[in-house]
């Protein structure tokens, strides 16, 4: 293992901090987790809790104490043991449970969201470091699976979608690719995978089922070869095809590691019609969580199955750090809490959160639950410990390790970095393409109110391009705030972030490919629209989801009102003037809001549609026609929307 990893990786059970621990000779020797209380020391270059290898895959306790009984023997005729050491040497051996048990390792990660490169950099002691990266991740990975006999990687979801230019130019067939390179077992899908609809997703599993090269429908194999499918299984437990009643991929995967089976159950949030386009999921029903889980215990029982991991795309939120769980809250709590006992761990997603905790389940046992953030940024290093006579769980162990690589000294895997390069060959003309520029950092990240300025700049964007009568005749923009996915970073010096605008930047900012759609909403609907903002009022999430408005509309909201009556009718103005409750305004949303996307249902009942540019077009124009957009000088930047409370 190579110096990126470092201190940073402390706590994380990898086999280099182990031998570089025993390599020291220090303290006594400990057989499994039993301390011998016979000194360590060094045979011929090794020690002996090393030599005796409590941590070797052994087929049996009797292998184990056969092996200790006939190396312990050596030792005493060597007279590097007396014989009253390896009399507690034996006894410790006896009394452990090596061999009764097996180690299985499991790496997981989570929302890669086809981020092939790092995402950003980090500077540490002076030295610079790579943020994730597939092909830093894959030669780790490789490393780490080829070092422990029962080991396993696994996604929790969102592997695919709202991903950069580099892999959703090509429907994100490169990203599937570099896991089949990688090794990944099991994704359980996410809500991202259904991004581009369910027969999409089909072709990412499979390529093609009934010959042919496997591409894309209609782009084709615009990266000049076929596309053969995924070599991993996409978990689907609870979607359900509305028309055969099957699971629109399997439920669990079932992985035998040294004679123990391990099942791996993945399913994605049940909320997911609710924050993806209704297209993409039509025909399909999300069932929950915890009930799907439930059901299929028995049937992983009579299969003689016993050890029960469940990926779930949905998570909660913690603070303390990446390997702790205070304060936790969110979903995955409450799905936790009813889960029947059988499951052993829990590996989660969607939040972008790394935690390590336990929560009570149904019978209040405290079950492993972990999540690590997105883009390959971190790795899950999860320990399950199995007895082999009762098939079960019987310890677990987690530790979060934030991947930084340093740049120039950190390995990559050279397959890889060819994939990469093959794909950069033919998206680098598009994405390095000037479309506009910056003074300063734009944000998406937002004030008290629930207002951020690259928020304000993409709905001036949708605005500019409906407001004229050929185009829609649109009075005001609202934009979606889980359709902005990166800030429009900036720096003085140096070539991430030097002020210009790329349309891979924008790409990244804004990746989903919705199409704009001007509509006629009366005041009052207006009104409901922004009331199913926030939680109790359609929202369907824990948090609130503020609207991103252009410039001229504005009101006020308030926090501790009520759900839906947190707005003052009063308070919804166009350019200074109230909305009337019976008059007709023309508003313009994405495509995903039009169809009622996160819950804002209000928006299904618009009226006179008009169909627009793609809203990555639209923000492209925005910025040629603005100049160079600086957040000081931003018009009614961070001003539209005010909050009591």
């Amino acid at each position: 293992m190579t110096r990126y990893l470092g201190p940073l990786i402390a706590g994380l059970a990898l086999a280099l901090a182990s031998s570089a621990q025993a390599a020291q000779c220090e303290g006594s020797v400990v057989v499994g987790d039993i301390d011998s209380g016979v000194l360590e020391r060094d045979i011929d270059g090794a020690c002996i809790g090393d030599l005796i290898g409590s941590d070797r895959d052994w087929r049996s306790h009797g292998e184990f104490v056969s092996h200790v009984a006939r190396n312990s023997r050596a030792w005493v005729r060597q007279r590097y043991l007396g014989a009253v050491e390896r009399a507690r040497l034996m006894s410790a051996t006896a009394r452990s449970r090596v061999g009764n048990t097996i180690d299985v390792r499991i790496l997981a990660f989570g929302d890669f969201h086809g981020n092939l490169r790092p995402t950003g950099t980090r500077t540490v002691d002076g030295v610079l470091f790579d943020r994730g990266g597939a092909g830093y991740l894959s030669a780790l990975v490789k490393q780490e699976l080829a070092a422990h006999p029962n080991s396993i990687l696994v996604h929790a979801g969102d592997l695919i979608g709202a991903s950069p230019l580099l892999s959703a130019l090509f429907h994100d067939e490169p990203t599937v690719e570099a896991m089949n390179e990688m090794g990944l077992v099991v994704n359980a899908v996410g809500n991202h995978e259904f991004d581009e609809g369910r027969d999409e997703l089909l072709r990412m599993q499979f390529g093609s089922q009934a010959g042919g090269d496997g591409c894309h429908p209609i782009d084709g194999c615009t990266d000049g070869d076929g596309y053969d499918g995924a070599r991993f299984d996409f978990l689907a437990a609870n979607v359900v095809d509305e028309a055969s009643g099957k699971t629109l991929f399997p439920a669990y995967r079932v992985v035998e590691f040294n004679g123990v089976r391990v099942a791996f159950i993945g399913m994605t949030l049940k909320g997911t019609p609710s924050i993806v386009t209704p297209s993409g999921v039509a025909g399909l029903r999300f069932f929950d969580e915890a009930e799907t889980v439930n059901a299929l215990v028995p049937e992983l029982r009579r299969a003689g199955v016993e050890s029960i991991v469940v990926i779930v795309h949905e998570g909660g939120f913690a603070s303390g750090g990446i390997n702790a769980c205070d304060e936790a809250s969110g979903a995955i709590v409450d799905i936790v809490g009813r889960l029947d006992d059988a499951v052993d761990a829990v590996i989660t997603g969607h939040t972008h959160q790394a935690y390590v905790c336990r929560m009570a389940n149904r019978n209040a046992r405290e079950i492993l639950v972990t999540a690590g953030s997105p883009f390959g940024r971190f790795l899950t290093d999860i320990h399950l410990t199995i007895d082999r006579r009762s098939r079960d769980v019987v310890a677990t162990a987690a530790s979060n390790v934030e991947l930084l690589f340093e740049r120039g000294v950190a390995a990559t895997d050279p397959a890889i970095t060819a994939l990469i390069g093959k794909y950069d060959t033919f998206a680098a003309p598009l994405e390095s393409r000037q479309i506009g520029s910056h003074a300063d950092t734009l944000s998406r990240s937002s004030n008290a109110a629930g207002e951020s300025l690259l928020g304000d700049v993409i709905a001036d964007a949708q605005h500019f391009a409906t407001r004229d009568a050929g185009f829609g005749a649109a009075v005001v923009a609202l934009m979606n705030p889980g359709g902005i996915r990166a800030d429009f970073a900036f720096a003085q010096s140096g070539a991430e972030g030097d002020g210009n605008i790329t349309y891979g930047e924008a790409f990244t900012v804004q990746p989903f490919g919705n199409s704009l759609v001007t509509m006629t909403l009366t005041g009052a609907q207006i009104e409901t629209l922004l009331e199913q903002q926030f939680v109790g009022c359609s929202n369907g999430q824990p948090f609130d989801r503020v609207l991103q408005v252009s410039a001229g509309f504005t009101y006020t909201w308030d926090a501790a009102g009520p759900a839906c009556d947190k707005i003052a009718p009063s308070s919804i103005m166009i350019d200074g003037v109230v909305v009337l409750p019976d008059a007709e305004y023309r508003v313009t949303v994405n495509s995903f809001l039009a169809d009622g996307g996160d819950n804002f249902t209000v928006l299904r009942e618009g009226l006179a549609r008009t169909g627009g540019a793609q809203d990555l077009d639209a923000l492209e124009s925005y910025l040629s026609a603005f100049g160079t957009v600086d957040p000081v000088a931003y018009p009614q930047a961070l001003d539209r929307i005010g909050r009591q409370n």
